[in-house]
């Protein structure tokens, strides 16, 4: 198992090398530069790009760059007051975590307990629930279901803020709920698919033959293997809502990472844009890391079959 382990993490190490290289050297073609400022003449400019050493060969600023990052340093801003990226990275980083882990803990625990429901209970009323509320959650975007969200919940009713509001853990329900729809509807349509061909598999049969009471059979065989799909998919849907809060964070006024990385794109911020990329590569890589070790844990074949020990 640390064979197997140890290969994944340098296999992710090289990936992300690889893609903060590309990030740079695309940043670099882009037009424009941090300065564009109609007030700032030119030698001002030159000044500026001395300053933040932006007047050396492109070569140079990448072995430069490169250097700092492997130090935990990914520059500083150029709009923000001369702030370190990592520094602003981890203030706004709090509260897309927060709108994103809630959504994926209430949307996985939701969704396979539809999608269990659904497979049990086959052609029945819940089965067919479960598979109206995949088709919402899939079919019904954030920025559609956001805004009905907080008319109703918000204005009508008057239950929840519509506005998300600092130290007010009330004004993260209607965020959180509307990014965990396509988790709920896409984690069940996996469950209730995968959770019905290994209850028709003979080693089910076999364990009802031998007298297993119904509930034994479920949880302790079929789910544990009708599970490893779905862990598939969280993997990347975890990153999803961290990358694609984005409309949900602009609605409710959640003042995110995404936000902060428009932001950067906007004001051609090169070290904000190169920061909130490297940041969410290697979340993703690291998730997908984890995603096979549970694949390991959950089935020993795949770690055998990979090298493992």
């Amino acid at each position: 198992m640390l064979r197997y382990s140890f290969k994944r993490f340098i296999i992710g190490f090289v990936t992300l090398f690889v893609i903060v290289s590309v990030t740079f050297f695309l940043l670099q073609i882009l037009p424009g530069s941090p300065f564009n400022d109609d007030k700032l003449t030119a030698e001002q400019v030159e000044m500026l790009n001395e300053a933040y050493g932006l007047d050396s060969p492109v070569v140079v600023q990448y072995a430069r760059y490169m250097g700092h990052v492997l130090q935990g340093d990914f520059g500083t801003s150029f709009r923000y007051d001369n702030q370190k990226v990592s520094d602003l990275i981890s203030k706004k980083l709090v509260y897309t975590t927060q709108i994103g882990v809630q959504s994926l803990i209430f949307g996985v625990f939701v969704g396979i307990f539809l999608g269990a429901l659904a497979a049990i209970r086959k052609d029945s009323i819940w089965d067919h629930f479960t598979t109206i509320v995949a088709i919402i959650g899939v079919s019904i975007p954030s920025f559609v279901m956001g805004p009905l969200l907080q008319l109703l919940f918000g204005v009508k009713l008057g239950w929840l803020p519509v506005i998300f509001i600092t130290d007010n853990w009330l004004s993260t329900i209607l965020p959180s709920f509307a990014l965990s729809l396509f988790v709920i509807s896409s984690t069940a349509r996996f469950m209730r698919t995968e959770l019905v061909e290994v209850l028709g598999t003979d080693y089910i049969l076999l364990a009802r033959a031998k007298g297993l009471k119904d509930g034994q059979v479920v949880f302790k065989h079929a789910i544990r293997n009708a599970l490893i799909p779905v862990i598939t998919i969280v993997g990347p849907m975890t990153i999803t809502l961290l990358t694609g809060s984005l409309v949900i964070e602009r609605i409710f006024g959640v003042p995110g990472v995404s936000f902060l990385m428009i932001d950067g794109i906007m004001r051609n911020d090169y070290f904000i844009i190169l920061g909130v990329a490297t940041f969410y590569s290697a979340l993703y890589i690291i998730i997908l890391i984890i995603t096979d070790i549970m694949y390991g844990v959950i089935d020993p074949r795949i770690r055998v079959s990979g090298g493992g020990k």
